[in-house]
């Protein structure tokens, strides 16, 4: 069982060969391959931390398409003054498949 954790967008994925991960947002076209870095590689019994190990892992992945995420409702009020705000936001994402970690 091989499997990484990745940091992407200022948050952290476990990823394998053939999942498929949302991330924040990436500049790259659709079927564009990508590199993550890599946090902490697991390979079968040996976990590996190291940073200098962890500069030659490589994690390739392969952009599937560009999405939006649900839109969420931001609401502020005051009471007895009057003021009431409402916002929407919706998060760009990008969809990517892992093709590989080596």
């Amino acid at each position: 069982m091989v499997y990484a954790v990745v940091r992407a967008g200022g948050r952290q994925e476990k990823v394998e060969v053939g999942s498929v991960v949302v991330l924040d947002r990436l500049k790259a076209q659709t079927g564009e391959k990508v590199q993550l870095p890599a946090v902490l590689l697991v390979d079968g019994e040996t976990v590996t931390t190291d940073a200098d190990k962890l500069a030659k892992v490589t994690v390739t992945a392969e952009v599937l398409g560009n999405e939006r995420g649900p839109k969420i409702v931001i609401q502020k009020f005051k009471n007895k003054t009057g003021y009431k705000k409402r916002q929407g936001h919706r998060q760009d994402l990008t969809r990517v498949k892992v093709t590989g970690i080596k």
